[in-house]
């Protein structure tokens, strides 16, 4: 089905890889500053900090300087009316959006998009930086960290695709899927009206239903944008499952948070038996945006990076015998006290999924996702994904047995008697479907 799945035809030099969150952000804030017709952005979050501040400045002076521009951004609307975890009081960042654009001379919309009724329950996980007839396609939000603004950073994938047909495609979904709902809401208007239930669920059923459309060809170099909701006819979610059934001799496989979906850790296993080798990158439990250092205060969200750890446990103590076979190799990465957010697949050296989804049972389920899988049945790209690999295991660790990770002895006791809870209520089975 792959070999046939249409897509936007491009050429080799149409697509750059940016590598780092430094050249991610200059090259955004560049791109910006350049923009003639218009600038939508995708985010989970815009944050109010110095980089989220700049991402807006910039945006500002860019709509001052010419008034036809076209800016929209959208961010998570639970997402933005809240503070960071932690954080009390009414501190969410539309209060900077609400502040900037009363200042502003020439104004634009942010948009907080309700994909369901709490944040729990599923958030806009939509990606992608269109500006003009070029996309700048990451995993990223928009912070300090992310943008390596002051010092430490999360680690992302960050693509430049010159495609005025795929910009036109994801400017048309948002404009027609998601901006014309009655469920959304523009965060920089003062009066704003919190969406009803019965919105809500008809606007959850139109984004299962939302769709890229596109004149596509089946052969070539193309790029097949998606976007899915929801486990029921998720078109992003069966095209990942394709992609990994039809490996026929290697893989590689990026999740900041090992969890994978019952139906994907079948098919990796699948492919194992199969003779196919299969490199997975994940982030250390250091290396994780929920850890806190034994040093500091801990709080019940810390326990996060030890559950997806006991995950991978749990998986590499089945598959021990294709580490041993050299089939399977589990990479993981920390640097210093930086993060890891990557995510995405390659197969064959052939076929490439550019996406933000986490491959978890969240992203299968809950949230609202997208994808750009890149055919490249001529391997015309295969050095650039390859030197982007090769820079990815440089901060990593291979595991060589599952014995190597941390057993739940051996956790800081906070986090022992937080996981010890979880498992006296059984909790564990619930948790593994929200995280």
């Amino acid at each position: 089905m792959l070999d046939h799945l249409e897509g936007i035809a491009i050429a080799p030099e149409a697509i750059k890889w940016l590598h780092t969150p430094t050249k991610f952000r200059e090259t955004l804030i560049e791109r910006i500053n350049q923009a003639q017709k218009c600038i939508y952005i995708a985010a989970l979050y815009l944050e109010d900090d110095e980089a989220g501040r700049e991402i807006l400045e910039a945006l500002l002076a860019a709509k001052a300087a010419n008034p036809k521009l076209n800016i929209k951004v959208l961010v998570d609307y639970h997402r933005a009316r809240r503070g960071l975890i932690g954080q009390k009081g009414d501190s969410g960042n539309y209060r900077l959006y609400r502040s900037l654009m009363q200042q502003a001379a020439a104004p634009f919309d942010i948009y907080g998009i309700p994909v369901k009724s709490r944040e729990l329950l599923g958030v806009l996980h939509l990606k992608g930086f269109i500006i003009d007839d070029a996309v700048i396609f990451s995993g990223a939000s928009l912070n300090n960290v992310y943008l390596q603004k002051l010092g430490r950073y999360r680690l992302d994938r960050y693509h430049l695709i010159e495609s005025a047909e795929l910009a036109c495609a994801m400017v048309d979904m948002i404009d027609q899927d998601i901006l014309e709902d009655d469920a959304v809401v523009k965060l920089t208007d003062v009066n704003d009206v919190r969406p009803d239930k019965m919105q809500l669920r008809a606007f959850k059923q139109r984004l299962a239903r939302a769709n890229y459309r596109f004149r596509g060809v089946t052969t070539g170099l193309r790029v097949t944008p998606l976007v899915g909701l929801g486990r029921k006819s998720n078109k992003l979610n069966s095209t990942i499952l394709d992609l990994v059934k039809s490996a026929e001799s290697e893989m590689f496989i990026c999740t900041p948070y090992f969890n994978p979906p019952y139906s994907l850790s079948r098919a990796i296993s699948r492919r194992l038996r199969k003779g196919i080798k299969i490199d997975i990158v994940v982030g250390d439990k250091t290396a994780n945006d929920f850890y806190i250092p034994p040093e500091k205060p801990f709080s019940t969200i810390g326990a996060l990076p030890y559950l997806y750890e006991q995950s991978l446990r749990k998986f590499m103590k089945r598959q021990q015998w294709a580490v041993e076979k050299g089939l399977l190799n589990v990479h993981l990465w920390k640097h210093n006290d930086n993060s890891f957010h990557l995510k995405g697949i390659s197969v064959d050296r052939k076929q490439h999924l550019l996406t933000g989804s986490n491959l978890n049972p969240r992203a299968w389920a809950l949230d609202l996702e997208n994808g750009l899988l890149v055919h490249d049945d001529q391997q015309q790209l295969q050095a650039h994904f390859a030197d982007e690999q090769q820079q990815l295991l440089v901060h990593c660790q291979r595991l060589s047995h599952y014995r190597e990770l941390q057993t739940l002895q051996q956790y800081p006791a906070p986090v022992r008697k937080i996981l010890n809870r979880i498992r006296r209520l059984k909790a564990d089975i619930l948790l593994r479907r929200i995280l």
